[in-house]
């Protein structure tokens, strides 16, 4: 008997080696709003184990051949500024792109090297010296916050100041700088425009009503916003406000981005430093923590988006069978009727068979039948080892 417990023991620990380390945000789903650097936040993101669904919910149009940007920039040329804001390295790159295109780049060149030049953070700081300008100033917190406190302490007073938008709203800092003194010229490098396909926002919607999703990112507020409005045009937006307030977990880039949903009281995280890899770091933090741990049967169940990790082993579960294990953990241990696991099951209809043939197959996929115990004549539970603390594992 005690070499066939030695022979169990030693295959579970074979068997735990041999399987793959879980990684960060496996079993979890994340929705990305980016049009600009998608592919590069998808990939970080589907690295430590993500399934991304990618809705961009903006497109950026560059302005080339805008009648806008043209007369700023010839303004500029005529009348140079004393001091001028870059806010981005795309919007800087394609100004003096666009100015080389009208043939003013060099003027447009000459007039800048001159001017007190700030830079809001280390990308767009390396645009500028691409373009063989350098920056006076850049905050070492890339807030404009920060560079509307600089350029306030200075004194702006009479000073002509060019601030290059890269639409996103700038609260109060145009308003103050103005109550201070200054003129202040708009630089309109690029709009944001609604995607030409809808389709992948819209199924993004979808997948928050339904908590099809378990975050979703967002890198500029635009996308924010048109997230929202086209939610409102569906006639869906008070229940995608509550889906975000309360279960699928809002992440944001910056403050900026995030003013859009807080606006409409929804909580937001954002990390230290305003970067893609930042952000991601951020979601492997607390994804998992939000993870239900249960100890079930003597093993260690955790109960993740779209699979369950058993003793440290990822087993993907699908749609059906996710549903009814999130609704035995609203109460483990306690025996759930067949009448509620059917109601949890998504288009069930009123066949309790097809919540037996959705536990048969809820139970292969997660490789332990044991953690889950058929009460005869009254439905399921799980089997919540006898000693495990009721309360910390009660309701949701």
């Amino acid at each position: 008997m005690y070499e066939q417990q030695q022979e169990h023991g030693e295959q579970e620990q074979t068997a735990s080696a041999s399987a793959p380390a879980v990684r960060p945000l496996d079993g979890f789903t994340v929705g990305v709003t980016a049009a600009r650097r998608a592919e590069e936040l998808g990939a970080l993101l589907e690295r430590r184990g993500a399934q991304v669904l990618h809705a961009p919910a903006l497109r950026i149009v560059p302005l080339p051949d805008d009648t806008e940007l043209l007369a700023v920039t010839r303004d500029l040329i005529g009348h140079p500024p004393d001091v001028v804001v870059a806010t981005t390295a795309i919007g800087f790159r394609g100004w003096v792109e666009a100015a080389e295109g009208w043939g003013l780049g060099e003027e447009l060149l000459d007039r800048l090297t001159g001017v007190e030049l700030l830079a809001r953070g280390p990308k767009v700081r390396g645009a500028i010296r691409a373009a063989g300008l350098t920056e006076k100033w850049s905050p070492a917190s890339e807030s404009m916050a920060e560079v509307l406190d600089r350029l306030l302490a200075e004194g702006v007073s009479g000073r002509r100041v060019a601030l290059q938008l890269h639409g996103e709203p700038l609260p109060g800092f145009v308003e103050a700088l103005r109550a201070d003194g200054a003129e202040v010229i708009g630089v309109p490098v690029y709009r944001w425009m609604p995607p030409e396909d809808i389709g992948p926002v819209d199924r993004l919607l979808d997948a928050v009503l339904t908590r099809g999703l378990d975050a979703v990112t967002f890198t500029s507020a635009p996308a924010a916003a048109s997230l929202l409005r086209r939610a409102g045009e569906r006639g869906i937006r008070e229940d995608v406000v509550a889906a975000l307030r309360q279960e699928v977990l809002t992440v944001c880039v910056g403050p900026v981005t995030a003013l859009p949903l807080e606006a409409e009281d929804i909580p937001t995280l954002q990390p230290e430093r305003f970067r893609l890899g930042p952000l991601v770091q951020l979601l492997c933090r607390e994804l998992p923590s939000r993870v239900r741990r249960l100890p079930v049967a003597g093993q260690r169940l955790e109960i993740r988006g779209h699979a369950a990790v058993v003793d440290g082993t990822l087993r993907p579960v699908p749609p059906a069978g996710m549903a009814l294990l999130r609704t035995l953990a609203r109460r483990p241990g306690w025996v759930v009727s067949r009448a509620d696991l059917l109601r949890a099951l998504p288009g069930a209809g009123s066949d309790e068979h097809a919540v037996e043939t959705a536990m048969a197959r809820l139970r292969v996929a997660l490789g332990a039948p044991k953690l889950i115990q058929t009460v005869v004549k009254r439905g399921y539970r799980l089997s919540l080892d006898p000693h495990a603390d009721t309360d910390k594992y009660g309701g949701e």
